[in-house]
C-alpha cells in the first residue's frame, strides 16, 4: 500500500533560497518564477551536438564520468560527459545504439555502438570500477506495441560490451541510478512496461557485474503506451542515502514521489509518498536529478497536463515539496529530457538534453 506521511508539502509555493542551481541564461527562455535569492550565474553555457555518425537521434540519458572512474587505456576522461541516443537515423523510437561521449573540451565522439536491435534509453549510470551500465529499451518499429522487455547493458571502459543482464526484475528499463560501493553497487530501475521500480544488488569485479539479489521495491505508478512519448511511466530517479529515500518522477501521475527504506526494504512500498504534486509547474515529470544545494531539478516532456506557454521546462524544487525556479531549454514542446549534475568545491557542471534538436546543452556555475 502506498505509504502517506503528514510531513509530505505539496503545492507550487516557492521559497526564498540563496544558491539555487538555475538560473536564467541567454538565449535559454526563463519562465515567471517568484523572489529566488541568490542564483548562481552560469558563464559559459556551451552546447554540443549528440549526433553520432550513424545518424542517431533523440538524446535521452545523461552522466558525468566521476573523477574515481578506472580510465584505463580506454578514450573516457574524468569529468566527461556521456549520451545515450533513444531513436536511430529514421527516427524510431527504441531503435538508437549509440553513446556520445562529449568532452570537456573538443569535438564529440562515440565512445559505444550497439548492433541493430537496441534502444538505448535515460537508464545511463558510470561505475568508478570502469564500467557505464546502460538501460536497453528496445522496439522493432518504434511502437510500444512492439516493445521488448530489454536488459542492462555493461560496457567496459574500452567502450565494449561485456555483459547483458536480463531477468524478471528487468521490464523495459525507462531510467536508472546507480549507488556505487567499489565492490558492490545497486542499480534502481524503473520499469515502463509494468510501472514499478526495482533493485538489484550486484558485487562487482573487474570481470563485470554479478547480480546478488533483486527486489521489487515500489509499483503502482501510471503507465501505459503513448503514441508520441512511446510510454507514459515512472522514469526519473534519484537516490537520497542520508534519508534511505528513493526520488521517483512518475510521469503519468504528474508527482514525484519518495520511497522510503529504498535500500533496505524487503516489501513492496507501493508508490511511497508524494513530496511534489504542482500542476502549474509540472507537466510530465521525466528526467530527475540532485542539485548540490539540496534541491531537485526534474525535466518536463510535456506529455501530461501540457502548457503551451511553458514548454520544454526543468523545474527546481525543494525535497519538502516547495516551488523555486524553472527554465525552458526549447522553445518547443518535448524537448527536456535526460540531465545530470556534477561538482567540484567551487564548480559544478549542469547538462541537460534537449531532444528536440539533439543537442546537449551545459552550464558551468561557481558555487558560493
Amino acid at each position: 500500500m502506498p505509504i502517506n506521511e503528514p510531513h509530505a508539502i505539496t503545492g507550487w509555493r516557492s521559497v526564498f533560497a540563496a544558491g539555487l542551481l538555475l538560473a536564467s541564461v541567454p538565449g535559454i527562455g526563463l519562465a515567471q518564477a517568484s523572489d529566488a535569492g541568490d542564483a548562481f550565474l552560469p558563464s559559459p553555457v556551451r552546447t554540443a551536438s549528440t549526433v553520432p555518425a550513424n545518424g542517431d537521434v533523440n538524446p535521452y540519458g545523461v552522466a558525468f564520468v566521476p573523477s574515481n572512474f578506472l580510465t584505463g587505456s580506454g578514450p573516457l576522461k574524468h569529468r566527461d560527459i556521456l549520451v545515450s541516443n533513444f531513436n536511430n537515423s529514421a527516427n524510431l523510437q527504441g531503435t538508437g545504439t549509440t553513446i556520445v561521449r562529449i568532452p570537456s573540451s573538443g569535438k564529440p565522439t562515440v565512445f559505444f555502438q550497439g548492433k541493430t536491435g537496441l534502444g538505448l534509453s535515460t537508464a545511463l549510470g558510470v561505475l568508478q570500477s570502469g564500467f557505464v551500465v546502460v538501460g536497453n529499451a528496445p522496439t522493432t518499429d518504434g511502437s510500444s506495441a512492439t516493445a521488448k522487455p530489454g536488459s542492462l547493458l555493461v560496457i567496459n571502459n574500452q567502450g565494449k560490451l561485456i555483459q547483458t543482464i536480463a531477468n524478471a526484475w528487468i521490464r523495459y528499463p525507462w531510467d536508472m541510478t546507480l549507488i556505487d560501493r567499489g565492490d558492490r553497487a545497486i542499480a534502481f530501475v524503473s520499469n515502463a512496461l509494468n510501472g514499478t521500480v526495482s533493485r538489484l544488488d550486484f558485487a562487482v569485479s573487474s570481470s563485470g557485474l554479478r547480480l546478488l539479489s533483486a527486489k521489487t521495491i515500489a509499483s503502482g505508478y501510471v503507465h501505459r503506451g503513448d503514441p508520441v512519448a512511446l510510454f507514459v511511466a515512472p522514469t526519473g530517479l534519484v537516490y537520497d542515502a542520508s534519508r534511505d529515500r528513493l526520488y521517483v518522477a512518475s510521469t503519468g501521475d504528474n508527482a514525484i514521489f519518495a520511497v522510503p527504506e529504498a535500500s533496505t526494504t524487503q516489501t513492496d512500498k507501493g508508490r511511497g509518498f508524494v513530496i511534489y504534486e504542482d500542476d502549474v509547474h509540472l507537466h510530465g515529470p521525466l528526467g530527475l536529478a540532485a542539485a548540490p544545494n539540496g534541491h531537485l531539478l526534474v525535466s518536463n516532456n510535456d506529455t501530461v497536463n501540457s502548457n503551451p506557454n511553458r514548454p520544454s521546462e526543468i523545474v527546481e524544487f525543494t525535497k519538502d515539496g516547495y516551488f523555486v525556479k524553472e527554465i525552458s531549454v526549447d522553445p518547443n514542446q518535448g524537448g527536456s529530457f535526460g540531465l545530470a549534475v556534477t561538482s567540484t568545491n567551487d564548480q559544478a557542471t549542469f547538462a541537460a538534453v534537449d531532444d528536440n534538436t539533439s543537442t546537449l546543452i551545459i552550464w558551468t556555475l561557481n558555487l558560493p
